[in-house]
């Protein structure tokens, strides 16, 4: 079994988001996807707005979630900690996904003595599924 990370804000799932769910799981013969829901505050510091559904809300529609093995709350600073507490095998970033974690995660990941394979995901139809536009 390999397991396999991937993060978000999760205000809604639609197909974009079970796509890259798809995505991550075909990264491993055997998969257990995990996924790291952010916080509200993270949330609302990255994206400059607080998401429309409270992090519990949010947590449990992902955990319910038929691809999802495992929904866990990201860390409110920082973000290393609970994906060394989660053990991924695999990071899998979405098409999109930059800001303060990202530039320097491979980095970060080594410091804390993982070894952790981080891939980038494509992207599914993003003038169509990105939650912005869906709101």
């Amino acid at each position: 079994m390999k397991k396999i990370m991937v993060f978000g804000t999760f205000d809604m799932i639609h197909a974009g988001h079970e796509d890259l769910f798809r995505q991550a799981r075909a990264l491993a013969e055997e998969p257990y996807l995990i996924v790291s829901i952010a916080r509200d505050s993270v949330a609302a510091r990255y994206r400059g707005f607080s998401p429309r559904h409270h992090e519990s809300e949010r947590l449990a529609r992902v955990a319910a979630h038929p691809l999802v093995d495992e929904a866990v709350p990201g860390d409110e600073l920082g973000y290393i900690t609970h994906i060394m507490t989660a053990g991924p095998d695999i990071i899998a970033l979405g098409y999109d996904q930059g800001g303060e974690y990202v530039k320097d995660l491979e980095k970060d990941l080594r410091e804390a003595g993982m070894h952790t394979r981080v891939v980038r995901l494509s992207a599914f139809r993003p003038e169509v599924y990105k939650t912005s536009k869906l709101i």
